[in-house]
């Protein structure tokens, strides 16, 4: 099995309108195949197609039905927008009237970094602004999970002549993810250039269209993927997500002396500590410092930023992140919690 393999096969597809193959259509694109795993994208002519859907499976089909043992990953995201001229540094259309963008990172995984993004663009939203969540993690992509769109499946829409990407919304948050346009139960076993091309095009070609906040929910660590999304958008500034204990925080300091770098220079507006302490939901009174005390105040105090706010443990939290129903909107630990990092937020960025 090889690349033209795939080609020839794919080339026996025909598109019921045009009545010609899906590869002389020029509808597949980017096909790559390493040992037994094969990527491309449909890039269909328009972003209604009607047989967007039957093609797909048509290709599933067809490719299995002669390497059965082969694992596919076929993108339905991207169809190519008119090329407009347009000044160098001019910012991408679907960026143009968003006032600020906002990294959230982490140095390390496990933190809770996108259960902070979509219960602080809930809050954010819930305050009466416009907001939208990007969920830039490539490899695991919870947010639709979490902010219950599950089932979403975004449409591209033309405007002014230029095909943008429309965002799903609930909870009044705009929102895209890469899981939207993949089956969840499959592995994204993408190279980072493709992994980055993705994510630009989601964030630049995402219909935000005059949002107060524009929250990037960032890959834990501090690799291609991070350095090409800093150094390509105007960010406003950035937020570090870690626990207390130590483990976290010594990744935390190269997440922030990452964005001190002289290249990317991006502001860190501060720091959340996430699971601070346990406080059981019926004796709200209580603190256990499970991992530490104070550790992310003490990480700020060093770096210099300010420490935005504390989340404790709940249990409320675990479950509104695994029933589509961020903790935010029921808890009122959790919605205090969140309603100081917000404030800390929109004070920094004054």
């Amino acid at each position: 099995m090889n690349k033209d393999s795939i080609i020839d096969i794919l080339s026996r597809i025909i598109h019921p309108e045009y009545e010609q193959d899906i590869v002389s259509l020029g509808i597949v694109e980017n096909v790559t195949v390493e040992n037994t795993k094969v990527n491309f994208r449909l890039v269909l002519k328009r972003s209604n197609d009607p047989f967007a859907a039957s093609i797909k499976k048509a290709c599933e089909e067809a490719i299995l039905a002669i390497y059965p043992n082969v694992q596919l990953n076929i993108m339905r995201l991207v169809k190519d927008a008119p090329k407009k001229e347009k000044k160098a540094d001019a910012e991408p259309s679907g960026l143009k009237d968003v006032k600020h963008i906002i990294a959230i990172a982490s140095g390390k995984g496990g933190v809770g970094k996108s259960t902070i993004s979509v219960n602080l663009a809930i809050t954010l939203a819930q305050k009466g602004y416009k907001v939208g969540l990007v969920d830039a993690d490539i490899y695991g992509p919870s947010v639709p999970k979490m902010m219950g769109l599950e089932n979403a499946k975004p449409m591209m829409v033309e405007i002014d002549g230029e095909e943008l990407i429309e965002p799903a919304i609930n909870y009044g948050v705009k929102t895209l993810s890469i899981g939207f346009f993949i089956n969840p139960e499959d592995p994204l076993i993408w190279r980072g250039p493709m992994s980055i091309s993705a994510l630009k095009q989601l964030t630049k070609q995402g219909t935000w269209q005059n949002l107060d906040y524009l929250l990037i929910d960032l890959p834990p660590g501090t690799g291609d993927i991070h350095l090409s999304m800093v150094s390509e958008m105007k960010l406003s500034g950035a937020v570090i997500v870690s626990t207390p204990q130590d483990v976290a925080l010594a990744d935390a300091i190269k997440a922030i002396n990452m964005f001190r770098q002289d290249k990317i220079d991006v502001p860190v507006l501060g720091i959340v500590e996430n699971m601070a302490w346990f406080t059981p939901e019926e004796l709200p009174e209580n603190k256990y410092y499970i991992f530490g005390k104070e550790g992310a105040k003490q990480l700020a105090e060093k770096m210099q930023i300010p420490l935005l706010g504390e989340v404790p443990i709940v249990q409320g939290i675990r479950e509104g992140g695994d029933t589509g129903k961020p903790s935010v909107l029921a808890n009122p630990i959790t919605a205090r919690a969140f309603e100081i990092i917000a404030n800390s937020l929109i004070n920094q960025l004054k």
